[in-house]
Formats: structure tokens, C-alpha cells, sequence
């Protein structure tokens, strides 16, 4: 048994397993990265998973998208075999006498990639026969897939990167990439050397047979360095190329079909990274983490002076007027333009648009309908739309022609969009039936796959990229990815100008839109909306302050009047109302300075700001004219629901707890803040206004839909269903109700 046991540990395979653990961990990071994602520990509330387990092309996830992503992995274990033997080759110095020595080293390296691919078969297959319902044949095809692609980049690039004969290609990358040139930049430091062979007694052949070592004992170091050699230069090749796949995929992005599955752009991307990393290790040695702080403070330096600029624009406006003429966002600039005079002007304008909404009633008391939206991803847009698509259908459209207004978070609000654009469409005589379930589906497909492909491949790769709208240019970056697959996934009803719904909303013949953001520069809402709302920027008890009137919100057409606000795209607005951090990148306005806007949730992820300064706003207008107030309120949240706190048990829970406390329980903090602001609106309505709450109710209470921008096809079957839910039924019953009285 000793013998046995002994044999087994000086196994090349196990050694080189152990000399990972033991020397160099980060590159180890790239598995553990990917395993946490695949389990979803990683990035779960992204959506992370989903771009592994069911990788989508083309919308569908299919044998093709499953080879598409097998390829990339393939390029990924590829530059994993690379950058570890170019990092640890003088440690196994006898593996350069061996005959195809890299091929050899990759069986003997395999394990790791091995055990990996094992565990990710098995949790892929389990996750799409019960999440994405496919059968396990299905499931069995599309795992046939993945190893078909990969199998395929693993025979091409054996086949030309690391055949003996040379090329130009190889030529030229061995001139310019010399790593005994490199090396000779690099100050000599006496810790740089280091004898660490490891033992192994047997390896793997090149024909899968175990063999013995001692005839490989004998080597020269001559042999050693020009394997090494040969494969950096391997390495530089596989680095350019897969870069040079990124940049043409990114410069392509508008192309369905040059658009791989979102995770194996980032598998080609942890490529490039790992060779990266390797190469730090084996040119600087010592001098790794200075050489790190100096890369980071120059990618500091080129973020500073705008040679890189991560943040993002909204598509259509003027970005091109000078400081001169670019608006101060200042107080002294917000007080004059928000002044009494123009909050009586706007709410004046909205009064008549009133008079023409309930003129088109036909009523004259029709009750008047308001609807405050949740943030929440894919999850709340396809919750919101199946909301009022059902309730507006059982009330035969009396919810549509009785909503004045419309306000709102995040993804809540693209889907409330979309709603309202297909009921415009449908006055239009453009689409026969508004209650389709295609626009169901069409809400519910995949955004995240062309936001993580861009950021991948355009972003990080690439921040050049321009683009022209309306007859400006722009970068084109993640943010717009996304917007061209909304636009995308509604057959373009969402490609759209906010100046598009100007004359119909100030008609009272489609709701009123308020789409809000939070501004990080001081914390104030952004509300871009087709209407002049300037009454909604202050309290009204400030009007007769004259001094400084706290000004508490921005009404982005007013305020960006000469940057051409109503040109802006209405995926831009929805996209800036719905920017998960690091997901989306924060928007910067053209004001001086620039104005940095993020999701609405953030201030508001519920709408409530806005629709009870509007209902206290238009107090006198509805006493007069409407017999109900319902304050319609969807949202993808349970409010009453307690969740769990998990034991501090461990130090690291203990540490961490008070830090994130605020960030995990923020939405609950809003909701018990918004009942407060609900007990007053009665006082100022009297007995008109009603409350009808509609809220997303999973069936299994911990299995919740994903916050993110993919759905699964349990989750959408989850979030329709919710609709039965009883109380939800009984809420529903006296919309109707009050809708018809």
C-alpha cells in the first residue's frame, strides 16, 4: 500500500496538481472564478451562471450556442496549458528532452481542466432539465455540442500553434516578442533565482501510456530554454489572435450573427488575462507587484485625461456644445430655472392636459388611474407586463384609457414601456391585438448575453468603437448593447425619441411617462419625461421661499433645453432608470460639471416620490373632476415578507454584516418609508383614493426569480403564474370595480 501511495504522489499529473497549489495561486483564481459562478456564488444576482449553463446565440439556446461556448473553453484550457509551462517549465526541466514535450506536459496537466469539465457537464445538465425544461435528451445533445467545439479548437491548435515547423506568422511574433530581450529590461535581483525541480518518477506519454522518467533525467539547459522559447512565442500568437477575435467581434457587434455567447467572450477574455498573468510572473519575477502598481497607475493616469473614459452617454443628445454653452449644475443654476413662476406655469399645462384626458373619457367623474412601478431587472419588467396586460384586458382597456400617469424604477419600467408603446401602436391601427402573448414573451428575452458580450469584447477590449444616431456620434459600448436588444427583442416598438410622445401625451390619448434617475453627484432625481414637470422638481411649501428653496429633483428637458432633450433615444432614458452597478456603467450628462446619473432605485425603488407629489400636485383638479384615485402598485417584491437573517456564526459574517446591512435591506427600508407617505394622501384626497397592490409571489417561497437581466423558463412560468395568487386576484377584483363605478 506504501508503494502504491508512493507511486501515486510522484505521478507527474498529481505533482503538477500539487506544484499549483503550492506556487503561483492566482492563475487557480481563473477556475475558482468560473466554479463560483457556475454554482451561482459569484455574481448570482447578474445572472452570471446563466451565461455558462445556458449560453444563448441568436436568442436560443440550441447545439450551436453550446459548441460556440465549448470552442471558447477550449481557447481558455489552451491558454491555461500556455501560461502554466512557460511559468513552471524550469521546474520539470526533464519534460524538454521529451519527445513533443507540450503535448506531453497537457496530458499531464489535464487534471484540473479534467475535474472541471466533469463537474460542470453534470450541474449543466441538471440545471437546464430543471430550469430551461429541456429533456434530458436535449440536455444529453447539447453537452455533445460543447465537446464537439471543443475538441475542435484543441485539434486546431495543436495542429498549427504547436507543430515543429515555423511560418512567417511565427517568425515575425518570434522577432518582435524575443523573451530574452524582454528579459534583458528587467533589473537582475538576486531572489529571481530559484531551484525548485520537482520529483516525479512517471508521466503520461504522448500515446496516453504511463511511462517512467529516469530516462528523461539527462537534459541540457539549452534544450530547456528553446522550449520555453518556442512556446512564449506560442503564446504571444494564441494572446494576439484571441484578441484580435474580440476586437472584430466587438467591431461587428451589430451583427446577430458574429455575437457569441456572452461567456465564452469572457472565456476568451480569462484567456487573454491568464496569459497576461503568467507573463508578469515570468518576465518580472520579484519585481511582480511593482510592476502591477505601475500598470495600475498608469491605467489611472490614461482613465484620468479621458484616454479611456468607462462612463457611459445617452444616445441622441448634443454632446458636442461647448463648456460655454453647456448648463451649470450648480444651485444657483437649479433655483432660477425651477422658480415659482415656472412650477405654476407646468402645472398649469398639466391641468389642461387633464381636461383633455377626461374629456376623451367620455365621463365626468371617470376615476383616474396612476401606476408606481418597482425596479427589478428582467424579473419586474416581465411582472409588470403580465400585470397590466392582464388586468387591462379583464377591464376590456379601462386601465389604459383611465392611467394618466406612469412612474417608476429600473426594469419595472421597460417593461410599463413597452405596455404603453403597444397600446399606442394599437390606436394606431399598426397591430391587431394588444393582448398577444408574444409581447409577454417578447418582454421576457434575454438582455444580460449582449450586455456581458459588449463588455467583454467592446469595452475592455476596444473603447473606440463610435457609432452615429441621429446625426451625432458616439461611443459605443455595453449601454448601447443593451439598448439595441431591447429594440431588438420588442421588433423595434421600443426605438423610439422621447420627443416621439410629446403631442399624444399632451392630448391625454396615452399616459403620461416619468422615468426617473438618481444623480450620484449630490443625490438628487433626474425625471425625464415628454412633458414640461418642473412641479415636480420641489415641494409646493417652498414657493414662497425666496431665499434657497430646497430643490430636490431635475427636470431633465428643462434643465438640458439646449442639448436636445427630446431627441433622446427612449432606450437611453430606460437604459440610465435601470444601470445595475458594474453590470452598466454610469451615464454622464453634458453639463458643467458632468452630471453622473444611475439606476432610480437608488432613491426611489418604487415610483412613490413621484406620484404622491403629482396626486398632492393636481389635489384641487382631482376634487373637482375625478369620482376615484387608484393608485395602482406593482411590484416584484413581497412587502410584508421578513427575510432571513442569516446567524453570525463566523468572523467573517460578524465583519461583514454592518457593512451591507443598509445595501441588502435597502428596498425594505423604502417600503415601510412609503407607508408613512401613504397615510397622508387620504387626508389630502379624502375618501377618493385607493391603494391596489399587486405584487410577484413565487411559488417556492426561497426560489425566488433571479435580479438580473435573463430569465429562465421556470422563472417566467413562476412570475405568470403569480398572477392566480389570491390576494392578487382579490386586488384585481376591486380594480375592476372601482374602475367601472
Amino acid at each position: 500500500m506504501r508503494q502504491m501511495l508512493k507511486r501515486i504522489y510522484y505521478f507527474l499529473p498529481v505533482q503538477l496538481v500539487l506544484l499549483h497549489f503550492r506556487k503561483y495561486q492566482l492563475l487557480l483564481g481563473f477556475w475558482l472564478l468560473l466554479v463560483s459562478i457556475v454554482l451561482g456564488h459569484f455574481a448570482s444576482h447578474f445572472g452570471a451562471s446563466a451565461l455558462f449553463l445556458a449560453p444563448e446565440y441568436l436568442g436560443k439556446i440550441n447545439f450551436l450556442s453550446m459548441m460556440m461556448l465549448g470552442g471558447c473553453m477550449a481557447v481558455f484550457v489552451m491558454g491555461w496549458h500556455i501560461t502554466t509551462f512557460i511559468v513552471h517549465g524550469h521546474r520539470i526541466p526533464y519534460m524538454s528532452v521529451a519527445r513533443q514535450s507540450f503535448l506531453v506536459y497537457c496530458h499531464n496537466n489535464a487534471l484540473i481542466p479534467l475535474a472541471f469539465l466533469i463537474f460542470y457537464s453534470i450541474y449543466t445538465i441538471h440545471y437546464q432539465w430543471a430550469y430551461e425544461h429541456a429533456t434530458f435528451g436535449k440536455a444529453l445533445l447539447l453537452q455533445l455540442g460543447f465537446y464537439i467545439g471543443f475538441l475542435l479548437i484543441i485539434v486546431l491548435s495543436f495542429s498549427y500553434f504547436f507543430r515543429v515547423g515555423r511560418d512567417i506568422v511565427k517568425v515575425v511574433i518570434s522577432k518582435i516578442a524575443n523573451p530574452s530581450r524582454i528579459r534583458d529590461l528587467i533589473p537582475y535581483d538576486m531572489l529571481d533565482y530559484e531551484v525548485d525541480v520537482i520529483r516525479a518518477d512517471s508521466f503520461i506519454s504522448v500515446n496516453f501510456h504511463i511511462e517512467q522518467c529516469a530516462e528523461l533525467e539527462h537534459y541540457h539547459p539549452r534544450v530547456l530554454n528553446t522550449v520555453l522559447r518556442r512556446q512564449h512565442r506560442n503564446a504571444i500568437t494564441a494572446t494576439l489572435v484571441s484578441y484580435l477575435v474580440l476586437l472584430v467581434l466587438g467591431i461587428f457587434m451589430n451583427e446577430p450573427l458574429l455575437r457569441i455567447p456572452a461567456g465564452g467572450s469572457f472565456l476568451i477574455l480569462f484567456s487573454i488575462m491568464i496569459v497576461i498573468a503568467g507573463a508578469l510572473k515570468y518576465f518580472l519575477k520579484s519585481w511582480e507587484v511593482m510592476g502591477v502598481v505601475l500598470i495600475g497607475i498608469i491605467l489611472s493616469w490614461m482613465v484620468f485625461h479621458r484616454i479611456f473614459d468607462l462612463r457611459s452617454i445617452a444616445y441622441g443628445m448634443d454632446y458636442t456644445t461647448t463648456d460655454k454653452n453647456e448648463p451649470k449644475y450648480v444651485y444657483d443654476t437649479l433655483a432660477k430655472m425651477f422658480n415659482a413662476e415656472r412650477y405654476k406655469q407646468d402645472k398649469a399645462q398639466e391641468e389642461t392636459r387633464l381636461d383633455l384626458w377626461q374629456g376623451r373619457t367620455g365621463r365626468q367623474d371617470p376615476p383616474l388611474v396612476v401606476v408606481m412601478i418597482s425596479g427589478g431587472g428582467s424579473r419586474s419588467a416581465y411582472w409588470t407586463m403580465r400585470t397590466l396586460q392582464y388586468a387591462d384586458s379583464l377591464s376590456q382597456g379601462l386601465l389604459f384609457r383611465n392611467t394618466v400617469l406612469i412612474s417608476g424604477a429600473s426594469g419595472g419600467m421597460i417593461g410599463a414601456a413597452y405596455w404603453r408603446e403597444i397600446h399606442n401602436q394599437y390606436q394606431d391601427k399598426c397591430i391587431k391585438d394588444q393582448y398577444s402573448d408574444e409581447y409577454q414573451q417578447n418582454i421576457g428575452k434575454d438582455l444580460l448575453n449582449s450586455i456581458i458580450f459588449s463588455f467583454a469584447s467592446v469595452d475592455l477590449i476596444s473603447p473606440f468603437n463610435k457609432i452615429s444616431i441621429a446625426g451625432y456620434s458616439y461611443t459605443k459600448d455595453r449601454g448601447y448593447a443593451m439598448e439595441q436588444e431591447m429594440i431588438s427583442n420588442t421588433h423595434g416598438m421600443l426605438d423610439k425619441k422621447l420627443g416621439d410622445y410629446k403631442t399624444k401625451e399632451a392630448s391625454g390619448s396615452i399616459p403620461m411617462m416619468v422615468i426617473n434617475n438618481t444623480i450620484t453627484n449630490d443625490g438628487r432625481k433626474l425625471m425625464i419625461c415628454a412633458q414640461p414637470i418642473c412641479y415636480l422638481t420641489r415641494a409646493e411649501h417652498t414657493l414662497e421661499d425666496t431665499a434657497e428653496p430646497p430643490i430636490d429633483a431635475v427636470d431633465f428637458a428643462t434643465f438640458f433645453a439646449g442639448q436636445d432633450p427630446y431627441n433622446i433615444r427612449l432606450t437611453s432614458a430606460l437604459r440610465m432608470n435601470a444601470i445595475f452597478p458594474y453590470i452598466l456603467p454610469v451615464v454622464k450628462l453634458p453639463s458643467q460639471p458632468r452630471m453622473n446619473v444611475m439606476d432610480a432605485g437608488l432613491r426611489d425603488n418604487f415610483g412613490m416620490e413621484v406620484v404622491s407629489r403629482y396626486l398632492f400636485v393636481m389635489r384641487d383638479w382631482i376634487a373637482r373632476h375625478n369620482s376615484n384615485v387608484i393608485v395602482l402598485e406593482i411590484r416584484d417584491t413581497r412587502e410584508s415578507e421578513i427575510q432571513s437573517q442569516a446567524s453570525q456564526i463566523d468572523l467573517t459574517s460578524m465583519l461583514s454584516d454592518p457593512l451591507f446591512v443598509i445595501q441588502e435591506e435597502w428596498e425594505t427600508f423604502q417600503s415601510y418609508y412609503h407607508e408613512y407617505i401613504k397615510d397622508y394622501l387620504p387626508a389630502t384626497l379624502g375618501n377618493k383614493v385607493h391603494f391596489i397592490r399587486m405584487q410577484y409571489v413565487p411559488t417556492e417561497p426561497q426560489k425566488s426569480a433571479a435580479l438580473n437581466f435573463h430569465l429562465t423558463q421556470k422563472e417566467k412560468e413562476d412570475i405568470s403564474a403569480s398572477v392566480f395568487y389570491p390576494g392578487n386576484q382579490n386586488n384585481l377584483d376591486t380594480l375592476l370595480k372601482l374602475l367601472q363605478q
